[in-house]
């Protein structure tokens, strides 16, 4: 299977009839969203999609996203680029009703007004949710290591401060 642009959206129901599968690349530049959130431009994701039916009848779409993000290392704050892999399976949704008789194995989707999914957005959800939360190199690669970081220091108040609550004290003795 030649590598090909994923189209932006399908229709579900359509593509699960005919057990389509789709192997290609949504280009870094389309992911504006994801983009904002990294120190540079997210690589080009690698997506492996299948469309189906299940043995339940339940339609389907699962699949794999892979890409390179650079990152602010939020110990030694200088970028490093590490992957994000994601692993996902979807069944398109109307009803709260087909929402709730889901099986847990799927992640419910909205469709649009026409009956589309828009792949593209929902890739980028999927990488959006899988980032760090808090961007770091591994102990061994980043500058600081283990060590802390000291900002400043505090020196202790060398002036006396009256007890807030000594009013109280006096009232309570008379």
């Amino acid at each position: 299977m030649q590598t090909v642009k994923i189209p932006v959206s399908i229709d579900p129901i359509r593509t699960a009839a005919s057990g389509l599968r789709y192997e290609g690349i949504v280009p870094g530049k389309q992911n504006k969203r994801l983009n904002e959130l990294c120190a540079g431009d997210c690589s080009d994701v690698t997506v492996s999609l299948e469309c189906g039916v299940d043995i339940q009848g339940i339609v389907y779409l699962s699949g794999k996203a892979v890409t390179e993000l650079t990152l602010l290392c939020q110990r030694c704050m200088t970028p490093y680029t590490t992957e994000v892999t994601v692993d996902f399976s979807f069944s398109p949704c109307k009803t709260q009703e087909e929402i709730d008789e889901l099986p847990d194995a799927y992640e419910p989707i909205e469709c649009n007004e026409i009956g589309e999914v828009r792949l593209h957005q929902l890739i980028e959800d999927e990488l959006i949710i899988a980032m760090p939360i808090i961007p770091m190199h591994q102990n061994a690669d980043c500058n600081l290591g283990t060590s802390d970081i000291a900002v400043g220091e505090i020196e202790p108040s060398q002036e006396e401060r009256p007890n807030p609550f000594a009013v109280l004290e006096k009232l309570k003795s008379k």
